[in-house]
C-alpha cells in the first residue's frame, strides 16, 4: 500500500510503521497521537516481509528494520549487493568504479534507543596510492529528502529517480566516485528513518546523524571480504546536511566512537546553529526543508511538539504531512518559496514563534553544533554568499571550535551572488570546493599533518 495512498482520517504519529511486539515504539506512538495530528502519513503496518511504496516507488523490503536489533553500535544486522546505477567493466573484469553493498546497521538514536539504519559500502576497483591501508570515508549525503525513496543509498542504485509522483537527483555520487578513483572506500549512511522503514527521517537531528555516521564506519569494517584493515584511516566528509552530519560526528567521536581511527573531517556549508538556518530556508526555493526539520523533531522532542501542534494551521498539518514523503525535487516543486508564516494560526513564522517559546527554543538549542571539541583536523568550508544554509552561523561554527583549540582549516568560498533564496549560492560551492576538499582528505588520509589557520580567522570573511 503506498503511503501517498493509504492517508487516514485517523490522527496519526509522526513515527511511521511500528511492528509487532515493538513495545516502546508502540508506547512512545500511543503518546504521540495524543499531542500530534498527523505530521506524517504512515503506510499500513507490515510484519516485514511486505514492501513499503512511498510515492510510487516500491522501498525493498531489506529496507524494513527487524524487530530486534544487535546490542553494538555499528552491529551488521544485514546485507547484500547494490548494482550501481553508474558502473563500466574494468580492463581486469571489476566492475569500475567499485563493487558496492547495501548494509543495515545499528545506532543509537538522540533519545538513547537502538535504531536501524541503511546506507551503502563500495569497495573500490582503484588501488589506494597514499601510505598505509586503503582508507575509509564515511560520508553524509546532502539534503535528498524525507520519504525512503530519497536515501541515499537507493540513488546510488538509481541515480535520477523521476515519476509522476517524485523527483529524486543523486548529485552526492560525484563526491563518492572522486573518492573511489582515489582507492579510498567510502561507506554512505541514509541516515536515521530515510530508507529505513519504521521511522520518520529525524532530518538535522545532529546525535541522529552524528551517530549514524560513525556507525557507518564501524558497520564498514564489520562487512566481510573488504579491503580494510583495523589500521585503515577514516575521513568523515559532508556538505550541506552532510557538513552538518560530518560536523556532529566529529564532535561526538571522543565519546560515542574513540574505536573509529579519525583522521580528518571535512564539513562544508554546516547548518550548525538551527535557528538560523531556520530563517535561511523559510521563504526560499528550499522551503519544504522547514517541514521536514519540524516534523523530525516533532518525532523526537515532546516540547517542540507542544509547541507546534499549539500554533500549527489546518493548512501548516498538511504540509508537513505532505512533506514527510518528499524528495529535493519534489519539495522545491511543491513548496518552493512557501512561507512559513501560512502554516501557523497566528500569521507569524515558526522560526519566530519558537523563538518565543522556551522550551522549543532550548531544544532547537541542543542541536547546536560546536560547544564540543572536534576530534583530529577539520576543514570548513562555506560560501560567502550562502542564504539557505546561512555562511555567518557557519563561519561561527568555525570561530567555536577555535576558540576551544581544535585543528581548523577555515575556507571561505568567495563567489558573486548568484541569486537570493534560489540554491544557487548554496550549491555552486559544493561543486567548486570539491576538489579541495577531496584533495585535503586524501592528504589526511595519508597520514600527512594539518596546519590550523585559526589564527587569520579575523581577517577571513
Amino acid at each position: 500500500m503506498s503511503r501517498k495512498d493509504s492517508r487516514s482520517t485517523v490522527p496519526l504519529t509522526p513515527t511511521r510503521r511500528r511492528r509487532p511486539g515493538a513495545l516502546r515504539a508502540a508506547a512512545v506512538a500511543v503518546t504521540a497521537a495524543a499531542c500530534v495530528a498527523a505530521y506524517a502519513a504512515p503506510a499500513s503496518a507490515t510484519d516485514g516481509t511486505e514492501p513499503v511504496v512511498s510515492r510510487g516507488v516500491t522501498i525493498p523490503v531489506f529496507y524494513n528494520p527487524p524487530t530486534e536489533l544487535p546490542a553494538a553500535n555499528g552491529a551488521l544486522i544485514r546485507q547484500e549487493p547494490l548494482p550501481l546505477g553508474a558502473s563500466l567493466p574494468g580492463l581486469d573484469g571489476r566492475p569500475m568504479p567499485g563493487t558496492a553493498t547495501r548494509l543495515m546497521y545499528r545506532s543509537t538514536d538522540s533519545n538513547g534507543e537502538p535504531v536501524a539504519v541503511t546506507g551503502a559500502y563500495i569497495e573500490p576497483s582503484a588501488a589506494w596510492k597514499g601510505s598505509g591501508p586503503r582508507p575509509l570515508v564515511a560520508l553524509g549525503s546532502g539534503t535528498m529528502g524525507q520519504g525512503d525513496q530519497c536515501a541515499p543509498s537507493l540513488a546510488l542504485q538509481n541515480p535520477l529517480t523521476l515519476t509522476g509522483d517524485t523527483v529524486s537527483v543523486g548529485y552526492e555520487i560525484l563526491a563518492v566516485y572522486r573518492l573511489l578513483s582515489a582507492g579510498v572506500s567510502v561507506v554512505v549512511t541514509d541516515y536515521v528513518g530515510l530508507g529505513a522503514t519504521d521511522r520518520l527521517h529525524t532530518y538535522v537531528n545532529r546525535v541522529d546523524e552524528g551517530h549514524a555516521l560513525l556507525d557507518a564506519a564501524r558497520a564498514a569494517h564489520a562487512l566481510p571480504g573488504t579491503s580494510l584493515t583495523p589500521e585503515s584511516r577514516t575521513g568523515l566528509y559532508g556538505y550541506s546536511q552532510g557538513g552538518g552530519a560530518s560536523a556532529a560526528a566529529a564532535e561526538l567521536q571522543p565519546s560515542y566512537a574513540p574505536d573509529v581511527n579519525l583522521a580528518g573531517t571535512y564539513s562544508g556549508a554546516p547548518p550548525a546553529d538551527l535557528t538560523a538556518v531556520m530563517k535561511g530556508i523559510d521563504g526560499s526555493a528550499l522551503a519544504g526543508a522547514l517541514a521536514w526539520s519540524i516534523n523530525g523533531f516533532a518525532q523526537a522532542d515532546p516540547d517542540l511538539r507542544d509547541v507546534v501542534e499549539a500554533n500549527i494551521n489546518d493548512a501548516g498539518r498538511a504540509a508537513l504531512k505532505d512533506a514527510s514523503t518528499m524528495c529535493v525535487g519534489d519539495a522545491i516543486l511543491g513548496y518552493g518559496f512557501a512561507k512559513s508564516s501560512k502554516w501557523t494560526t497566528t500569521g507569524k513564522s515558526l522560526g519566530d514563534i519558537i523563538a518565543a517559546e522556551p522550551k522549543a527554543q532550548a531544544a532547537l538549542d541542543k542541536q547546536r553544533i560546536g560547544a564540543l571539541k572536534p576530534a583530529g583536523p577539520v576543514r570548513l568550508a562555506t560560501g560567502i554568499q550562502d542564504d539557505i544554509v546561512p555562511h555567518r552561523q557557519a563561519r561561527q561554527l568555525a570561530v567555536d571550535w577555535c576558540g576551544k583549540g581544535a585543528n581548523v582549516t577555515y575556507d571561505a568560498v568567495i563567489l558573486p551572488n548568484l541569486g537570493d533564496k534560489i540554491l544557487t549560492n548554496h550549491l555552486v560551492p559544493l561543486i567548486t570546493d570539491q576538489g579541495d576538499a577531496i584533495s585535503w582528505m586524501t592528504d589526511r588520509l595519508s597520514g600527512k599533518p594539518a596546519s590550523s589557520n585559526c589564527w587569520s580567522m579575523p581577517i577571513q570573511p
